[in-house]
């Protein structure tokens, strides 16, 4: 029998302020400009940041049975918004639109965070979906930010290899981001052709319809601005690329399956990705942060997704947006997260090693 629903309103109605709010802020920016073009910023990089660390609260698991019928319904709000605001921060930022240079940097700035924070877990949440259109939509939004390889690799190779060395996707302890993204982005981009040709041959290959979006994309930045404008449309892609490679590279950085004795790695379990509690990021994500559950049920819908006890899982000292930032500078990245790594990582070598207590 079918347990029966539970009432989700409060909690759905958290991850829709803190996804959607950015877009009037947005709107605002480029109406007005000056100052107003800054306050997307300062929601995305500062009053994110804010509130994960003044409000010590974390979303609490939904309870067994919950059902959230209006996610799929966000999703497609947001999925909408992107395709309405991409266009139109290439205008603002490269077009007529009369604002001041500063306006302008910071516009393209907050746009692309919100590119990378929230359109792109959209993304991911709707490549995860059964349903094909919802699956089209995701692969669209990734495309439309020159990414489209990413809803092929994602599903059929990082979920197949994820923390293991046949993962593009996962960084080696000691590697720095910027070697990582390079890696990610070859690896990913050629193991994802070769899994989807297996599947599809050649002539039928997702890929085509990736890059047809891709072109279409550049082509609509050139006609809103000439050549400005599909530089602009690359840069904004390679913004929310970024964000999206620095939030693999930290989500599994440093954590690998053993090796078992017939050859085949262990299954993946909470231990080899790391989650961060932070109530505001991880609504501002999808719960992307409770990364563990994710690949433990690749199909559980976003609201769903359960935190892993401290004593199951690593956690990030930091919420997932911030230590993204600290990642830019791989010593720094480094001093920070290997005194906390280091006791799953010889957990892994002995698993007989007793219960993790730094982490």
């Amino acid at each position: 029998m079918k347990p029966p629903a539970v009432a989700t309103y409060p909690r759905m109605t958290l991850f829709a302020v803190a996804t959607l709010l950015p877009l009037p802020l947005l709107l605002l920016g480029v109406a007005a400009g000056g100052y107003w073009a800054a306050l997307p910023l300062f929601y995305m990089a500062i009053l994110n940041f804010m509130l994960d660390q003044m409000i010590a609260h974390v979303i609490p698991d939904a309870a067994e049975g919950a059902e959230f019928p209006g996610n799929s319904g966000l999703l497609t709000v947001i999925a909408l918004a992107h395709f309405l605001l991409l266009p139109g921060l290439v205008w603002a930022v490269a077009g007529d639109s009369g604002l001041s240079l500063l306006a302008r940097i910071a516009l393209f700035a907050g746009g692309g965070l919100w590119l990378g924070q929230v359109a792109t877990p959209c993304a991911h949440e709707l490549i995860h979906r059964p349903r094909r259109g919802l699956y089209a939509l995701g692969a669209a939004i990734y495309a439309s930010l020159l990414f489209g390889h990413h809803a092929s690799a994602h599903r059929l190779v990082h979920h197949v290899h994820a923390a293991s060395p046949q993962d593009p996707n996962t960084a080696r302890a000691g590697e720095g981001f910027y070697r990582f993204a390079l890696r990610a982005w070859i690896g990913s981009f050629r193991k994802g052709w070769q899994a989807e040709a297996a599947r599809h041959g050649r002539l039928r290959h997702p890929y085509w319809a990736n890059l047809a979006v891709s072109a279409g994309s550049l082509a609509l930045g050139w006609a809103i601005a000439g050549g400005a404008g599909a530089a602009v449309w690359s840069g904004l892609a390679l913004h929310a690329q970024s964000q999206l490679l620095l939030a693999d590279y930290v989500q599994h950085y440093g954590l690998m399956r053993r090796e078992m004795p017939d050859g085949q790695r262990e299954p993946v379990a909470d231990r080899h990705s790391w989650n961060t509690p932070h109530w505001f990021s991880s609504a501002l994500m999808l719960n992307a942060p409770r990364h563990s559950d994710h690949h433990a049920h690749p199909s559980r819908p976003y609201p769903v997704l359960r935190l892993p006890d401290a004593q199951a899982a690593p956690r990030l000292p930091y919420p997932l947006p911030f230590c993204c930032l600290l990642a830019l500078a791989p010593p720094l990245w480094r001093r920070l997260v290997h005194p906390v790594l280091k006791p799953w990582r010889d957990s892994a070598q002995n698993p007989k090693t007793p219960d993790i207590k730094q982490a």
